[in-house]
């Protein structure tokens, strides 16, 4: 029964993800200003099983304005690439890593 709740949680926690990355993408596409401040940021998912990190690879190179571009070699590092950097590296990184990374654990 945990894994139904983890389920839904992460699936609202995505779709939300989503719809907030969606809009923020379209209004810098349609305004003249364009506010990106592209990055590429190192995530840790030595704590993840394969099947865990391919689910959370999926999911955030399918939110807009996010997606991954590699693996190490070693498997303990994802690279993302980030249209909009909201503040130091290190919490980005720490954001996938308590957002989708926790969630996808609790699920598979």
């Amino acid at each position: 029964m945990k894994r139904v709740f983890a389920a839904v949680d992460l699936y609202f926690f995505f779709a939300l993800d989503v719809v907030r990355s969606s809009l923020r993408v379209a209004y810098d596409v349609l305004t003249p200003r364009h506010r990106m401040q592209p990055a590429i940021i190192a995530v840790d998912v030595s704590a993840l099983s394969d099947r865990q990190l391919l689910v959370m690879a999926n999911m955030i190179t399918m939110t807009p304005g996010s997606m991954g571009v590699g693996l190490s070699e070693d498997h303990k590092t994802f690279y993302v690439h980030l249209m909009y950097l909201d503040g130091p590296v290190e919490e980005a990184a720490a954001g996938f890593e308590n957002g989708y990374g926790r969630r996808v654990r609790n699920v598979f």
